[in-house]
């Protein structure tokens, strides 16, 4: 669940960002830093317990932090302007840490016999507490940069392109899927370009919710079309580029009264899918990103576009159907060998039924 996603992204990093500060206090780095004296570095405690004292601050901020994340992605971000957005999300935060160095003061200082006074507003004049403030803003700018980054280039892709690997062209085993809106021209016309634009940005905001759980990155949009990828072994296993697609129906589904009422339509969409060998380049200076080249691409654009013509809404290729096990592989129905656009061969296509 995306929750759980956020506390193991969040408390491992806030642990060690707080214990990484009670370790620079602890050894006077303080001093030099010309930063303000705690407290607690007065009192004759040993580093274990100052150590776990930052520990469990920095956990107590990581879950915080990781349900204010989740709250916000999940109800939030689809109803409120960025700006107002990240203004409550700031505030939230600001909040939360108040609240959880209060409570961690006041249970370490019972404790430990600290004698520490906790009383409303004590935060406002403690230099100490906005020595931690300022501290705790400047990891958050480093989290989420490390955040924004590896969504935009997926999973393990930001430390290679930070390393030079795509520098220069490397050869790579992808698995495309091409996820198209059904008959958009009509809807487009039905609804009106703002409405319309509405109906794309749900879609996709719930397709957002199902990649992650699929081991998925999304690769770009166009227009009414998402393109989404995997590496080659995350999208065989558990059959996660087929699983995705019928997760994104059953999720739409349940939907199914919401997009009624709001738009007057159910939509529903067409896939194709298809894997192999390609391409991977950094490209751009201006606006630089990961970029795939290679006839797999074109491959599952053609086998996508075949689903009108075979009035199917999922189409994959022989070649990655027989790469998955056996014992998992999902039921399929052969469609023909299809002379795609742009093919001087046939290629075999299987439909698949959920």
């Amino acid at each position: 669940m995306e929750i759980f996603s956020n506390l193991r992204k969040h408390i491992p990093y806030w642990i060690l960002v707080m214990s990484s500060y009670g370790i620079f206090r602890y050894y006077g780095f303080a001093d030099s830093l010309q930063m303000p004296k705690p407290n607690v570095s007065e009192l004759p405690l040993p580093f274990a317990q100052i150590l776990g004292i930052f520990a469990l601050l920095g956990f107590g901020l990581g879950v915080f932090y990781a349900c204010v994340d989740f709250f916000f992605e999940k109800y939030v971000s689809k109803r409120l302007g960025i700006g107002i957005r990240q203004f409550l999300r700031v505030l939230s935060y600001f909040l939360s840490t108040v609240f959880i160095i209060s409570m961690v003061t006041f249970v370490a200082s019972n404790i430990l016999d600290l004698g520490i006074d906790i009383y409303f507003g004590w935060w406002v004049r403690e230099k100490q507490f906005w020595a931690i403030m300022y501290y705790i803003v400047l990891c958050s700018f480093v989290l989420y940069f490390i955040s924004s980054t590896t969504e935009r280039f997926g999973k393990g892709k930001y430390l290679k392109m930070l390393f030079g690997r795509y520098r220069f062209p490397k050869e790579e085993r992808v698995i495309f899927m091409f996820l198209d809106l059904k008959d958009s021209t009509t809807i487009a016309e039905s609804l009106g370009h703002y409405k319309y634009s509405e109906l794309l940005q749900e879609c996709f905001f719930d397709l957002n919710e199902l990649v992650l759980q699929y081991d998925a990155q999304i690769y770009q949009y166009v227009g009414d079309e998402a393109v989404v990828y995997w590496s080659y072994e995350k999208g065989l296993e558990n059959n996660n580029c087929v699983s995705l697609f019928f997760a994104f129906e059953n999720l739409r589904k349940e939907k199914k009264e919401s997009y009624l009422k709001k738009y007057g339509i159910h939509p529903a969409f067409k896939a194709g899918i298809h894997g192999g060998k390609l391409i991977a380049v950094e490209v751009g200076h201006v606006k630089r990103e990961l970029a795939y080249h290679g006839d797999v691409i074109n491959t599952t654009a053609r086998i996508q576009a075949e689903c009108n013509k075979q009035n199917e809404s999922l189409l994959i290729s022989e070649e990655l159907l027989m790469a998955m096990h056996k014992e998992f592989r999902p039921e399929s129905k052969f469609v023909g060998n299809i002379l795609l656009k742009g093919k001087k061969q046939g290629v075999n296509i299987h439909s698949i039924d959920g």
